[in-house]
Parts: structure tokens; sequence; C-alpha cells
């Protein structure tokens, strides 16, 4: 599997391959299969992977958290709401919803964990979202993901050797 510090680049040059080859799902891939493809390659592939190795997700982008996940937070690292949402958190662009203010996130620790640990929201924990229903919509994130996670990548390479892409 390529290493954290390689992905980025690694996608680039595979850009327009990997472009062609999301155009090419769009027009030739089964819904359900390509959802069943990609749910077994997340599961082996995540199955050993250490994260906490890597966290280019935690490094480039900022995270929602949800209105109601404020309290179970701040009561996780021991501080008020208001201290936790002045601490941490920042309106969206919109005024809508409340991301992280910083990159790398704030809650992203030396050693690669989230100080947030099991409280860690739900867009985090599911990240890369491969294994989530519904890939053929959501292939175009999926393509900006490959230059992120090393496993997205992955899981980019072996389908396109699934579906004998050249």
């Amino acid at each position: 599997m390529v290493s954290p510090d390689k992905v980025a680049e690694m996608a680039e040059r595979k850009e327009n391959k990997n472009n062609k080859f999301r155009a090419y799902l769009k027009n030739h891939a089964d819904a359900e299969k390509l959802d069943a493809q990609f749910l077994r390659l997340h599961n082996e592939l995540f199955k050993d992977y250490d994260c906490s190795k890597c966290r280019n997700c935690c490094k480039i982008y900022c995270t929602e958290i949800e209105r109601s996940d404020f309290e179970k937070d701040a009561s996780h690292l021991g501080i008020s709401v208001e201290e936790f949402v002045d601490r941490y958190l920042k309106l969206d662009t919109y005024g809508v919803s409340y991301i992280t203010k910083h990159k790398p996130c704030d809650f992203l620790q030396k050693n690669g964990e989230c100080i947030l640990g099991d409280c860690k929201p739900e867009s985090c924990m599911n990240y890369p979202y491969t294994n989530q229903p519904e890939r053929l919509q959501s292939l175009l994130s999926f393509m900006e993901h490959v230059a992120v996670c090393p496993v997205a990548y992955e899981i980019c390479e072996r389908l396109k050797r699934e579906y004998n892409f050249r």
C-alpha cells in the first residue's frame, strides 16, 4: 500500500486516468455490484490498517461537529460546552454547521490518536466512506479521497484491475 506521505503525489500522477475511470464507472458499473465491491475491499484493507499512522484526513480537512454532540464532547474533555465551542469550533461558510477551526484538527494528538476518543464525530469514523452505500453517486468525492487516504487509493487501484480498466 502507498505510504501516507506519498499518496497525494501518486494520486496526482494518476488524476487523469482516475477521472476517466470514474466516468467509465458512471456509465458501465452496476450500482449494487459496485457497492459490494467497495464494501469487500474496505473490509479487507481496513482490517489490518492502522489509521493512527497516517491521519492525512485529520491534517487536511475540517470536520463537522453536530450540535447534539457538543455536550458529550465537552464532558469528555472536561470543559463546558461554551468553552468547547469557543476553543475548537467555528461556523461554516454558510453559517449553518459548526466545523473544527484548524488544520490539522485540534483534536489530533502527536501520536495520531483523537482526543475525542469514542466521541469522535461520525464523519471522522466513517471516512473515507468506502463502506457506505450508493458509491456510484459519490464517485467524485471518492476521487478526492484517493489523494488523501492510502486505503481509498488502494481501493481505486484494485477496482481498476477488477474492471480491467487500462
